[in-house]
């Protein structure tokens, strides 16, 4: 579905990304890992056409979306959560979640909003309070609703558990897994890398902008240098 080929992404004169390869497979669940400063979110960006590669290629269900801009992706079928959500705070939820919305043109949009209003059935007590009004759990889960409005099938998520107490990162990996499972394809930025092992099909780490590590989640799990660099294991 996603196939990223030796992606070079620079700021200024700094390589963030120094020749990443990267393979989503349609129906997955692939998890990026890696410490702050990795290049784990600049991947995401470069992906969504907000930073343009140096070098290398990306395709998308067979097509060379490299240069495209940020809105022709979304065309194209993917969307972004960023990480920090991005809320529209001094809209109302129903006009962030319309905000998602806004290329399309079809008579499904009303019908698409009423799904996720009984996907999160507090958006729809909420629907007209300020989106800044949110908790930080509720505006992720409304960031997430806004992506999916945009009926991307593929969907990339930055950082979706961060600065949330544990019951919310609970829900949010189950929220997840349920949308992969009704069909959404997903990339998975995320620190919390034992729950990202755990919802995630195929996993890739990366360091100072390149890859160093990958394979099946459930095999990398019990790989040495994850228990020890990232679970706090001793090996």
């Amino acid at each position: 579905m996603l196939i990223v080929e030796g992606i070079q992404t620079l700021y200024g004169n700094i390589k963030a990304l120094k020749g990443v390869d990267l393979d989503v497979r349609p129906g997955t669940i692939v998890s990026i890992l890696g410490v702050n400063g990795a290049g784990k979110t600049t991947l995401l960006k470069t992906i969504a056409g907000l930073l343009k590669p140096k070098i290398g290629k990306i395709e998308f269900l067979g097509e060379n979306i490299t240069t495209l801009k940020p809105h022709q992706i979304v065309h194209k079928g993917i969307a972004l959560v960023p990480e920090g959500r991005a809320i529209l705070a001094k809209m109302t939820v129903l006009e962030n979640l319309e905000m998602g919305a806004y290329h399309r043109t079809d008579s499904e949009v009303k019908d698409d909003i009423e799904k996720e209003l009984v996907r999160f059935p507090w958006l729809r007590d909420r629907q007209n309070q300020p989106g800044g009004s949110l908790s930080g759990g509720e505006q992720q889960m409304l960031a997430i609703s806004r992506a999916l409005l945009a009926r991307p099938r593929l969907l990339l998520l930055d950082e979706p558990s961060l600065g949330l107490a544990p019951l919310v990162v609970n829900e949010i990996f189950r929220t997840i897994k349920r949308i992969n499972k009704a069909g959404t394809t997903i990339l998975l930025v995320e620190q919390n890398v034992k729950q990202a092992l755990n919802i995630s099909h195929f996993s890739y780490v990366l360091e100072t902008g390149r890859i160093i590590l990958k394979g099946l989640s459930e095999e990398l799990i019990h790989e040495p240098k994850i228990k020890e660099a990232f679970l706090g294991q001793k090996v």
